[in-house]
Formats: structure tokens, sequence, C-alpha cells
């Protein structure tokens, strides 16, 4: 990971496909292709993919100041930014009067290497299947409903609902996190009556928090049975990454977690282990960093203390070099939810000796609160 200038304020990510949508009213099934566009313009079809970005995004009206838009030229979001007096910075411009799936496409591939807390875009499964090919799995993404057809499950319910998780998300709260696939189908087929759903990955999808998993009787978390879960997951994790070394910080729930899966553990250090055994323990920060400059690691910690310290309290064997050598997708927070809500909407820490890494660490980041159940936290900016 590279520390790159530090970010101020949430970063938010926007493409629209004007023309998704554009034939679903005039019974074309589907915007896929100039000449159906050109037909649904020329029979009076309105723009509705904008209207309905609109609606998302006036929501985070009230949040103005706290965030910056990432954007495209034009009616890909540029427009809309102007009109809604947003703070935004446009890092594509389109080519050609109609944009095309080359220009969601490109314009993806500009806002990735920028670097987004959330990709907010308003299309239809053929604009999700673009992004999907562009953005990692780790990358938060959600879609606002535009298109005639939407099989994926990426999008949210309504606009109006995009607009208020991405608000929660702007406000630092929790929110819940799930992989959503990307289906489309093929538009030809569909005009003739068949509806052939093809699979083309998954998305990182933001949604609102809910405790359906993790809440037992009286609606308080059992602790131990929560780590259980959590522990079983990690142990399938590692399992799938048999040539990765792990990277074990401080804190009594990893504690829990090594207990669990039978190996011994440092409370108060930082161990590594690899195939399923401690091949290093307690390690100084020079020990760390010579034992996996040249590795595939994966970082598992927990925030330390009542202040939600993630780096800087009790693991400062985790070392600006190494910390700057691992990308955040790659960083394994493990926490209780019950545990989240006691840091009161405050955030996690980031205190590793440089002001520059700790902001480039800053932002949303998954948190494994269960078995196969993520929500998504952030970093506070410093």
């Amino acid at each position: 990971m590279q520390v790159n200038e530090a970010k101020s304020t949430f970063t938010l990510g926007l493409i629209i496909n004007p023309y998704a949508g554009i034939g679903g009213a005039l019974a074309l099934k589907g915007s896929d292709g100039k000449d159906i566009r050109e037909k649904a313009l020329s029979a009076g079809a309105s723009l509705q993919a904008i209207s309905r970005a609109r609606t998302a995004l006036e929501v985070l009206i009230p949040l103005k100041g706290k965030f910056r838009v990432i954007t495209c030229s034009g009616d890909m979001g540029e427009r809309l930014c102007q009109d809604l007096a947003f703070d935004y910075h446009v890092v594509y411009s389109q080519k050609l009067q109609q944009s095309e799936a080359s220009d969601t496409i490109n314009a993806a591939q500009a806002i990735s290497t920028y670097g987004v807390d959330l990709m907010l875009f308003a299309g239809g499964d053929g604009t999700a299947r673009n992004l999907c090919n562009v953005f990692p799995v780790s990358q938060a993404l959600l879609g606002i409903p535009a298109g005639c057809k939407i099989h994926s499950g990426v999008y949210a319910i309504t606009p109006n609902a995009a607009g208020k998780v991405a608000a929660q998300m702007v406000r630092g709260e929790i929110v819940s996190v799930m992989q959503a696939e990307v289906r489309d189908i093929d538009e030809d087929k569909f005009r003739q009556g068949l509806v052939v759903a093809k699979y083309f990955g998954e998305m990182a999808v933001p949604e609102s928090l809910t405790y359906i998993q993790a809440v037992k009787m009286g609606g308080k978390e059992s602790d131990e049975l929560v780590l259980a879960d959590i522990s079983a997951y990690i142990r399938e994790l590692m399992e799938e990454l048999p040539d990765d070394y792990f990277i074990i910080g401080s804190g009594s729930t990893v504690d829990f977690v090594m207990s669990d899966m039978h190996l011994s553990n440092t409370l108060l250090g930082v161990d590594v282990v690899y195939q399923g055994k401690v091949v290093a323990q307690d390690v100084t920060a020079a020990e760390l960093q010579n034992l996996t400059s040249t590795k595939s690691i994966k970082l598992l910690i927990t925030a330390i203390g009542g202040q939600g310290h993630l780096f800087g309290r009790g693991n400062q064997q985790l070392s600006e070099q190494v910390l700057a050598s691992i990308e955040k997708c790659d960083i394994w927070v493990v926490c209780t939810k019950s545990k989240l809500l006691n840091l009161k909407n405050a955030g996690f820490i980031a205190d590793t000796g440089n002001h520059a890494l700790d902001n480039r660490l800053a932002g949303p980041i998954q948190v494994i609160t269960g078995y196969k159940d993520k929500a998504l936290y952030f970093i506070r900016r410093t």
C-alpha cells in the first residue's frame, strides 16, 4: 500500500449512466445499443437515471462539507453535482455526446485509481457489470436503481434508500456489508421473450445495519457465541490461503480466536502464523519486517481499549514500514457489534506515528463481526 496524500473528507465516487432505463416506458426492454437509445429519444423518452440519481444525492445535501464527489463530466455526474452545489472533482470526460459502456468502464478505472470510500452509481445490470470488471471485491459499491432490468443484488431498493445508506457512511455510522451478485441478461433474447441471466461476479455492498445473526435473547449479543462464530470464519479464511503469512495482533478478541484454533498467542504482543502453525512469537518491529517483507501477508487485529485504537496501542511492532506494505483489504479487523456500538460512532483510531499513513488508512474498513457476517465501520481522519 502506497502512502499517498491524505484525503481530508469522505470521498464519494459517482457514475451516472444517463441512458439507463430509457427504453423502459416505451416497452423497448432495455437501453443497450445506440439504435435503441436513439429510438427512445426520438419517441420522447427522458433521461430518468439523472432524476433518480438526484433523488439519492438530495439526501446528502445536509451533509455538505463532510464529503467530496469524484465523478465524470456532463450528464455522467458533473451537472448534477453543480446543481446541488456539491464539492466535486472530475476525473474522466466522456468522448461522445452519448455515453457508451466504454465510458462507464473508463470512468470507473479513473475513479478506482483515485480511490473512494464509497462508489455510488446509477444504472441497471449492464452498468453494474461494467463496474464489477474494474473494482476489486473489497471496494464498497452501491447502485441507484435506474435500469429497465435489475437482476443484480447490488442496488438499493429505491434511490432514496441508496441516499440514506450513503449518508450513514458519510456520518461514520456502522453499516453492514454483504457480497452481492452481479447478473445481467441478454437483451436480444429478452426481446424474444427469453430471460437468460448470467453471473458476472460480486460486489461489496453496504446496507442498513441489522442484527439478525448477531442478536441473542433480550436483544444483546452473547460475546462467547459471537466470538466462536468469528473464530470459525477466520479459520476458514486462513485455510483458503495456505501460502499467506498471517500477522496476529494484540487484544482479547484476537486471543480468543487464536485459543479457539489451539494456537499459542502473545496477548500483548504480535505473532505470525503460517499454514496453521505459529512460526514467530512476540516479534519486534524489525523481526516482523524481515520475516514478512517478501511474503504475501494478511493482518488480523482488533480494537484495543475503550477508545478504539487499531494501531499504536499495544501493537507498536506494527511499524509504519510494515503497515505501508499491506493493502487495506488485507487488514482483517475482528470485533463484535456490541463492541462497535460501545464506540458510539467515534470510529477506530490509527496512531502509527506517520500522519500521512494514518490518513491513508482512514475511511471505511470491513469488520468481521460473526460467521460470514461483516460490517463497514470507519477509521477516523485526523
